[in-house]
């Protein structure tokens, strides 16, 4: 009985360290779980940081327009999106991503990749924490550093700019942002350095949302 009760403290512990650690999450530059998990076995791994005042305008826009069209209004989970894919998956469809950038800011810093009940119980609780603590430029901030943007360890909007592009997340014009929100959420598979068609026309909707998605921004974001 003693080893359980240790084991439960310990699961414990485990269980509130991320809720301890968030508001720490202000400032700094913060890893992912997968990039430290990378750089613990020898994986290649590259982030480089830029604060959220030196990306391309064009860049936020056009990942809240591709992951998160109502992240500037939501409280960290989108349950109208939430019920909607829960709906389809009911209905034997293929389920949708209903993840807000919060809950992959959730999955990113403390979770793991994968669907499975046991994460999306975890990440969901999470992600009404991190949003509730955080400002939303920070949230989105830390989403653009450590999000995975390349098909070889390459983390955060710079480095994927960069490998892309040859350029800074500073310097990108908006076709080439939508083209690096269009990778997400799986840059193994899709390319904005060699886009294929899918790519391309995922890219065009998100520079079309563009405008609806800087004024929801301007008028509903909390510093």
């Amino acid at each position: 009985m003693r080893i359980i009760r240790i084991l439960l403290l310990i699961l414990l512990a485990l269980l509130l360290l991320p809720y301890l650690v968030t508001p720490f999450y202000r400032t700094g530059h913060p890893v992912s779980a997968l990039m430290a998990w990378r750089s613990l076995t020898g994986a290649p791994m590259t982030r480089h940081w830029i604060d959220f005042g030196a990306f391309s305008p064009a860049l936020p826009r056009s990942v809240i327009g591709a992951e998160d069209a109502h992240f500037c209004k939501h409280h960290g989970v989108d349950w109208g999106a939430l019920r909607e894919v829960m709906n389809d998956a009911e209905d034997g469809e293929v389920a949708r991503g209903g993840s807000t950038i919060t809950q992959q800011v959730a999955k990113n810093l403390f979770l793991w990749n994968g669907r499975s009940v046991i994460r999306k119980g975890l990440e969901l609780p999470l992600a009404l924490w991190i949003d509730f603590v955080l400002p939303k430029q920070r949230i989105l901030e830390i989403y653009l550093n450590t999000a995975e943007m390349g098909p070889s360890g390459q983390f955060g909007a710079e480095t994927g700019a960069q490998y892309a592009f040859g350029r800074s997340a500073a310097a990108l014009s908006p076709r080439e942002a939508a083209l690096l929100a269009a990778i997400l959420p799986n840059p193994v598979k899709r390319s904005a350095r060699n886009p294929g068609p899918g790519v391309r026309r995922l890219s065009g909707t998100y520079m079309a949302r563009g405008n609806n998605v800087q004024r929801c921004w301007s008028e509903n974001q909390r510093y």
